[in-house]
């Protein structure tokens, strides 16, 4: 917590205490009252009173192991969070598709792993197709390499530490040195491309719509290799970070 913070109205501290709960929480993992004090540096007992509340509103809920994990009331502010961004962002993969001929989707985080909240479809036969709600992990996917890289080199390691780095094809980066060191050329870059790391013969590339903090979203193009070639991906990647950069203004209600 940090002095500004503890130097807050009582009323405005307990808010701030809360969502850090929330937060902390929003992460994927569940936990007990001793582990969300050490991680948030509230004294347990504060903890404790604060879960009580946040539970009964349904904002958190507590597993078969007494642990506490996000509730439904948080959950369906973040599905219409969800659809905004599925609003908003659709045009924008529409117009990418548009351009490049290849399906575009919208993701977000979703604690350890990227949701798709949208997608424009190919007019291809041969497509490649995103089902909309599907979570995928953050390491293997062009739209969670591009997000990682956007949370900056120190925020992005502490993720990564709790990532599973399971390989889902022979591409998949599963080693984190490795992974750091591509989320640094993706920086460079400003876009991630995911060569056949998630599934064999696809290809895709992503970057993300930057918000004032955090990134709000990510924006891809996935296509077939033998169509989406590694040279047309690389082409691509600066014309999707610029339309992303688009909806991020879009998001942040300043385009």
């Amino acid at each position: 917590m940090t002095e500004q913070a503890q130097s807050r109205r009582p009323g405005v501290q307990a808010i701030d205490r809360a969502l850090d709960l929330v937060e902390a929480l929003g992460q994927g993992r569940p936990r007990g009252v001793s582990e969300l004090a050490v991680e948030t540096g509230l004294p347990v007992g504060t903890v404790h009173r604060i879960l009580a509340t946040l539970t009964e509103r349904g904002y958190v809920v507590q597993d078969d192991e007494r642990k506490y994990v996000v509730g439904p009331s948080a959950l369906r502010l973040a599905d219409l969070s969800r659809q905004s961004v599925a609003a908003i962002g659709l045009p924008f993969a529409r117009r990418l598709t548009a351009i490049f001929g290849e399906s575009a989707n919208v993701a977000v985080q979703h604690g350890n792993s990227m949701v798709y909240v949208a997608q424009s479809p190919s007019p291809h036969s041969l497509r490649i197709f995103a089902e909309v709600g599907r979570m995928v992990p953050m390491h293997s996917t062009a739209v969670g390499k591009a997000t990682l890289a956007a949370l900056g080199p120190n925020e992005a390691s502490a993720l990564i530490d709790r990532l599973d780095l399971r390989a889902a094809t022979r591409h998949t980066i599963t080693d984190r040195v490795d992974l750091s060191a591509e989320l640094s050329a993706v920086r460079a870059k400003g876009y991630a491309i995911d060569e056949e790391e998630q599934e064999i013969g696809v290809r895709c590339v992503a970057a993300v719509a930057p918000g004032p903090q955090w990134p709000y979203a990510a924006l891809s193009v996935s296509g077939p290799t033998e169509r989406f070639d590694r040279a047309t991906a690389e082409r691509a990647g600066p014309e999707i970070a610029a339309v992303a950069r688009e909806f991020g203004k879009a998001l942040d209600g300043s385009a």
